[in-house]
């Protein structure tokens, strides 16, 4: 068994945005992780009200890096990926707590086999330890652009006990090693929010690695069991991000029948639904998500992604 500087280095990458305190909890609990060999790097997105020199001022063993603008979910953990250093970078949200030994099962299997190019740990509620988020995905379905979680809102009763490989990870918390980025590139910041991280588990798979969920390690997620709250931002974002995603993946007459769904089922149901509700502000943020794909129908950026070992 390796130990302290023979296991290999993890570069632990997290986003803050207006959250220093909320950061700086999970920070804390990092701080008692049992393995030993770690950095861990925080971004902070341009933080328009808060000030994020407090984290580095409590927290002086950790890299802070200001973005001078706010690059999103993708963009600002790229540019943690720039500054580190580690075989294995661990992108985990700012709104969790992890237990001490939760990083040495997701570097065990990732040791285990050099086809395996991202796993995620089980994650749970924090404020209901008891209820699974994130057991794994089903695949996405090639029409809706959807796809659901295992075990969401379970009990952790030992039915997700099994690690296994699963078609997608979870951006809460996903391990991928940097030689599989070398080789597939980063999260495609076209995305800001939403569906960046899909978008890169399809790229890392047409590549030939495997995803894997690795359920002896987990994690406790600050996210409400009760998430669901439409705001514009999100309805906005998901709306644009699942077309993009679409044409980012699909090809062929799979993706000519998913356009097709979209233009005449995916789209005026979206429309009609905001109608009936009487929800003019996410009716105005969907409309605007269709009108961003048609603006952009012919922009060579969707289909760009970043080489990390050119950039």
């Amino acid at each position: 068994m390796k130990t302290g500087n023979e296991l290999p280095l993890v570069s632990i990458i997290t986003v803050n945005y207006n959250q220093s305190e909320v950061t700086m909890e999970l920070l804390a609990t990092l701080r008692k992780i049992s393995y030993p060999n770690v950095e861990i790097i925080v971004v902070d997105n341009a933080s328009p009200s808060d000030n994020p020199d407090i984290i580095k001022e409590k927290f002086p063993e950790i890299t802070l890096i200001k973005s001078p603008e706010n690059l999103g979910f993708a963009g600002g953990n790229n540019l943690g990926v720039f500054q580190s250093k580690g075989k294995y970078l661990l992108f985990i949200n700012n709104d969790t707590e992890v237990p001490p030994g939760f990083l040495e099962p997701l570097v065990e299997k990732l040791e285990s086999d050099p086809q395996i190019g991202v796993v995620s740990p089980k994650i749970k509620f924090f404020f209901h330890p008891d209820t699974i988020q994130f057991a794994g995905y089903t695949p996405m379905n090639p029409y809706t652009m959807r796809n659901n979680l295992i075990g969401y809102r379970q009990k952790d009763d030992g039915r997700f006990d099994k690690s296994s490989e699963m078609p997608f990870a979870h951006g809460a918390a996903m391990m991928v090693p940097r030689r599989v980025m070398e080789d597939a590139g980063l999260m495609a910041d076209i995305f800001f929010l939403y569906y960046e991280e899909h978008d890169w588990f399809e790229h890392i798979k047409r590549k030939g690695y495997k995803i894997w969920y690795v359920a002896e390690s987990e994690i406790l997620h600050k996210e409400s069991m009760t998430t669901g709250k439409e705001s514009p931002l999100k309805i906005h974002y998901i709306a644009r991000n699942r077309i993009v995603f679409m044409r980012r993946n699909l090809f062929g007459i799979q993706f000519l029948i998913s356009l097709l769904f979209q233009i005449f089922v995916s789209i005026p149901k979206g429309y009609l639904q905001y109608l009936i509700k009487g929800n003019f502000k996410l009716l105005g943020a969907f409309h605007r998500a269709v009108v961003w794909n048609i603006k952009h129908i012919f922009d060579k950026n969707i289909h760009q992604s970043i080489n990390l070992k050119t950039t």
